[in-house]
């Protein structure tokens, strides 16, 4: 039986409670519910497998700094939930599209689930949550998930089994089996440790240098704010939206990983590379399993640029990665020269699109054609090229250096 309940603006979080449908005392039920669902949803995270964007703290800051319209489905036998997906509805004109929250923040996305069921996780369960949602929230046209993982440490992504196809963006990782001497040596182990002590030569001829891990709000609020100030000009440079521009998407990050430092292990954290007293590399990652993340990074657009700092932060922080056990460093999405440096494993993403109404197809067959488009751009070097440099020139920038950054 289905629990359908009120939708829910996140504006009004506070203030709008849920409508709930009476269940059956056992067997498999469905709810698709508001406020009330956040909480259940934040509970089941003790005890689910799911990816840093899927996270309780991820999900409520989003809703709580964002304002999402929210909504959040749960699939459980005899009151126990197995499979939640929690959703913000968005508008693009004459559709209503449910995605992950986050929108292109949202990478390497694993839906939250019983690590038990996802044994055995069967299409028709999943279906039977859809068609809940499309019950209770007859205003969305299509579900839509992008940048799902194909498993989590191991555990295959229970929508590989739809029709899916790949993401536009590669992922890149790197092995960091045998720890961190035995990583570098199948990445040319003499001439990344001979260009790291060039680098440190460079940075100490400016000033001292230092790497910080922010442990206090106010270290947060430092690294983040000059991480903003330096997206905003290379952005700005290479002529495309700044998606890190946003008061509420900027409040939400601060929130994130403040939060995070009340943790024992902190699942979010940020990394910077202080140079003579200003910061000039930052990292912000996130801890999932096996795999440390880079959920971001940039560099400042200073006189130091030729000294590559995002290089010389990446290489401590794979070292420390290396010290720490994760067996994967993992640079997340997008293609990039400075990655190519560190990178030996690329992980394919992919995009599952699940149409609710009849607009929700037409929808679904114009955002399979633009990844299509998007793909093949990407995948051939010489188009790829000539985009980035007209971006570039209608922003009226010069042509990019190719410096890393994140």
């Amino acid at each position: 039986m289905v629990d359908a309940t009120a939708s829910f603006d996140g504006k009004r979080l506070g203030a709008t409670a849920s409508r709930t449908l009476p269940l059956d005392e056992a067997g498999p039920s469905i709810s698709v519910m508001s406020v009330d669902g956040l909480a259940a949803y934040a509970q089941f995270c003790h005890s689910a497998l799911f990816a840093p964007a899927q996270s309780a703290a991820w999900v409520l800051n989003w809703a709580a700094k964002v304002g999402p319209n929210l909504v959040v489905a749960t699939l459980a036998i005899d009151g126990r939930p197995l499979f939640a997906l929690a959703l913000e509805v968005t508008t693009k004109g004459p559709f209503r599209i449910a995605r992950f929250m986050g929108d292109r923040h949202a990478n390497g996305n694993f839906v939250a689930a019983d690590p038990q069921w996802l044994a055995t996780a069967d299409v028709t369960s999943i279906r039977s949550l859809l068609a809940a949602i499309a019950r209770a929230r007859p205003d969305i046209d299509i579900v839509a998930l992008e940048r799902l993982l194909p498993d989590l440490d191991g555990v295959a992504n229970p929508f590989a089994s739809f029709d899916h196809f790949a993401s536009p963006n590669l992922s890149l990782g790197v092995d960091l089996g045998g720890g961190f001497d035995a990583m570098l040596s199948r990445i040319s182990a003499k001439r990344k440790r001979k260009k790291h002590r060039s680098q440190m030569r460079k940075l100490e001829a400016v000033g001292p240098h230092r790497r910080i891990e922010a442990r206090t709000p106010d270290e947060v609020d430092r690294l983040l704010d000059a991480f903003f100030e330096m997206k905003e000009s290379r952005f700005r440079k290479m002529g495309i939206t700044n998606v890190f521009a946003d008061e509420q998407v900027r409040a939400f990050f601060r929130a994130l990983f403040t939060q995070a430092l009340g943790e024992d292990r902190p699942r979010f954290v940020l990394h910077g590379l202080e140079v003579a007293g200003k910061l000039r590399a930052i990292t912000g990652s996130s801890r999932s399993g096996k795999r440390l993340i880079c959920e971001f990074g940039a560099i400042a657009d200073d006189d130091l640029g030729h000294a590559s700092p995002g290089d010389f932060l990446f290489f401590d922080n794979i070292e420390e990665a290396c010290e720490a056990g994760f067996e994967v460093y993992d640079f997340s999405v997008g293609d990039e020269p400075y990655k190519r440096l560190w990178c030996d494993i690329e992980i394919q993403h992919f995009e599952v699109l699940l149409p609710l109404t009849l607009k929700g197809r037409v929808l679904a067959l114009s955002l399979r054609q633009n990844a299509r488009l998007k793909a093949f751009i990407k995948n051939s070097p010489t188009i790829w090229k000539l985009t980035k440099m007209l971006r570039r020139k209608a922003a009226g920038q010069a042509a990019d250096p190719g410096e890393d950054e994140g």
